[in-house]
């Protein structure tokens, strides 16, 4: 099991790399976020490895932080997430950004990476929130930014979850208006809370 790479930069694509370590050349996939840290060909380079094995391939996955790596191997224990998906992630956001989402249960933002679709971004947030939570320990979020989209997917997601717990759908509406109201980036939690406190 191949875990790190150490030597020259022979050739580099936004597909993938091959290093040349010790005379051999290692042909390496990386995301978009290793691709443009590297550094130009025949120059030194070093990253971490993630090796995937597969009845007909073994295929090297390059990352220039651990913190890419262990995010690849986050995404790829979720369900129906491949290395190559899990690669076209990390291309489509950062992956400070990605932990916080996934932490934040941000389906809307994993939404917006191309190739991620609602059910995929769902199952993202419900498998790896925990551990994305306790990866980032004692780092503070940043705000979520509101958007239209953003506001009115986590309005209609917080007025189902009132009206399956059995309110009125106007008398929820307005709840939810009112907790709304102030502007501020929320949770889906945070809302619900906010809305209930109202109604009670």
């Amino acid at each position: 099991m191949i875990a790190h790479l150490k030597g020259h930069l022979f050739r580099k694509s936004t597909e993938s790399l091959i290093i040349d370590a010790g005379g051999i050349g290692y042909e390496v996939i990386v995301p978009l976020s290793t691709f443009y840290a590297l550094p130009e060909e025949e120059e030194g380079v070093s990253l971490y490895i993630y090796t995937h094995v597969r009845e007909d391939a073994l295929l090297l996955f390059g990352f220039n932080t651990k913190l890419e790596k262990n995010l690849f191997s986050m995404l790829i224990a979720v369900s129906g997430i491949g290395p190559k998906l899990a690669v076209n992630i990390l291309s489509g956001i950062g992956p400070e950004e990605l932990l916080e989402a996934m932490a934040r249960g941000d389906a809307l933002r994993l939404q917006s990476i191309p190739g991620v679709g609602k059910k995929t971004a769902e199952r993202i947030v419900l498998e790896l929130k925990d551990r994305a939570l306790k990866s980032l320990g004692d780092k503070e979020m940043s705000p979520v930014p509101v958007t239209d989209e953003r506001d009115r997917a986590l309005k209609e997601d917080a007025l189902s979850a009132l009206t399956n717990l059995g309110y009125q759908g106007k008398a929820a509406k307005r709840a939810l208006e009112n907790a709304y109201r102030s502007g501020e980036a929320m949770t889906l939690e945070a809302l619900i809370k906010k809305a209930l406190k109202a109604l009670a």
